[in-house]
């Protein structure tokens, strides 16, 4: 059955206007012996009892109509793909139509799910007459957690009823940050922790050779191979044993601000910098293993399959409240941290890896150094807010500046909530690490 909150009257706002319209006109002609109105009104009131038996009945009979509804794989924020409805292979009525629609909620970087505090979701679609499939327009701003039904409702073309028909189909859908792009990173192989990883003897002569991937030694090439298939070849250690560099990575998604838009902003493009990390030192070397590190869950990816599993868990990981953590010491290999300005605790925890290299990717909204004597105070406690006044000095602070709209929201279906329009004023952090890489995002209302 229908949840309750989806359900509507049969009648649509035009249709019970024209009904009370029709009543008032009929009366008046009465009692005024207006032949003419009393006609237009009898015919008005006789279409709209044609309709609304005719609607009742079949929307009786369309009761067991099961409508499937797929959204694409993987969803993604921002992403125009069309949402794939089926199922609707019963006829219809002349002057009728399906219409399918996707109501719930959605909840920005997975931000309070299970509650209210997400904001609604709305997306409706009519079904082509004779067509048994449709496309719905299921678009989201950012990454997190939809949660919604799809269900149908018979209409009439002149829009005066709109019937509900067939058994609703509920689905939970990750959406992931949409895709930021950058200049590749690139890591020297032997910063890894290196580990040796036993092959199976059968597996032995599979692995002797392979193809060469950054990282590898030049004396293992081998040059003859390489020569007569155009490609270069390393050879494998006769052990048995292959080195593999462990990645370790750090997500901290610390913050007390989890209410506020733009905070959440600044969460979504950090997992964007993340997942644009992961993927680029992926396809670069196979033979990276990253142990990536988040507040209370920990991931060990080896292959594709762990990176797209992981990136379907990252895209619902929200804001967890500040607490002190630190790193591993018995790794010695460089560190790469990804933080944003609501990570209060991160100075201390960055202080807790010395004397490990750090490499620290920093999302920021973009007004932090507005202000000329903070950036210069906050210079001199960490350096790199002076980047930032630089750019602002000479025009480019906009140059990499994410922007997310917030009427975006009402435009792609989804209602965004009254208190997100209060902007919420992050204070700079003076952070220091052997690399700090700035990126900046920022949300705004424009109509």
């Amino acid at each position: 059955m229908l949840n309750p909150r989806f359900r509507r009257p049969v009648f649509t706002p035009v249709g019970g206007a024209v009904l009370v319209i029709a009543l008032i006109v009929l009366i008046r002609s009465l009692l005024a012996r207006n032949a003419y109105e009393i006609v237009l009104a009898v015919a008005a009131l006789l279409l709209l009892l044609v309709l609304g038996v005719t609607g009742a009945w079949k929307s009786r009979k369309l009761k067991e109509l099961e409508p499937g509804w797929k959204p694409p794989f993987p969803m993604t924020a921002g992403a125009e793909d069309e949402t794939l409805a089926t199922g609707f292979s019963a006829a219809i009525p002349l002057f009728f139509r399906l219409h399918f629609s996707v109501r719930g909620r959605f909840f920005p970087s997975g931000s309070k799910a299970g509650t209210k505090k997400g904001c609604s979701v709305l997306a409706e679609t009519s079904v082509p007459r004779g067509e048994t499939t449709t496309q719905l327009s299921l678009v989201f701003p950012l990454s997190g957690l939809f949660t919604g039904e799809g269900f149908c409702r018979l209409r009439d073309i002149f829009g005066f009823f709109s019937f509900p028909c067939g058994q609703p189909q509920a689905r939970t859908v990750n959406v992931r940050c949409a895709p930021c792009y950058g200049k590749k990173t690139s890591i020297n192989a032997q910063t890894g922790a290196e580990d040796r990883r036993n092959k199976p003897s059968a597996d032995e002569e599979r692995y002797y050779m392979r193809e060469y991937t950054p990282g590898d030694r030049f004396r293992d090439i081998n040059w003859k191979s390489s020569e007569k298939i155009d490609t270069l070849i390393t050879r494998i250690s006769t052990d048995n044993q292959e080195k593999i560099s462990r990645i370790e990575v750090h997500f901290r998604n610390y913050s007390n601000a989890n209410d506020s838009l733009s905070a959440l902003w600044l969460l979504d493009r950090a997992k964007a910098r993340l997942s644009y990390f992961l993927r680029s030192l992926m396809e670069q070397n196979s033979s990276f293993v990253f142990d990536v590190r988040a507040a209370g869950s920990s991931w060990e990816i080896e292959d594709m399959d762990d990176l797209e599993d992981f990136f379907e868990e990252l895209a619902v990981i929200s804001f967890s409240v500040p607490q002190n953590e630190t790193a591993t010491t018995t790794n010695n290999g460089d560190m790469y941290v990804f933080s944003t300005a609501c990570d209060v605790g991160l100075p201390g925890f960055i202080l807790t890896c010395n004397p490990r290299p750090v490499t620290l990717f920093m999302i920021q909204p973009e007004n932090l150094a507005k202000n000329k004597k903070t950036a210069q105070t906050d210079e001199k406690k960490g350096g790199e807010y002076l980047e930032l006044l630089n750019r602002i000095k000479t025009g480019e602070k906009k140059i990499g500046t994410e922007v997310l709209n917030i009427t975006d929201f009402d435009f792609k279906g989804c209602k965004a909530s009254p208190r997100w329009l209060i902007q919420r004023k992050l204070k700079p952090l003076g952070v220091q690490a052997s690399r700090v890489e700035m990126f900046y995002a920022k949300t705004e209302i424009k109509i």
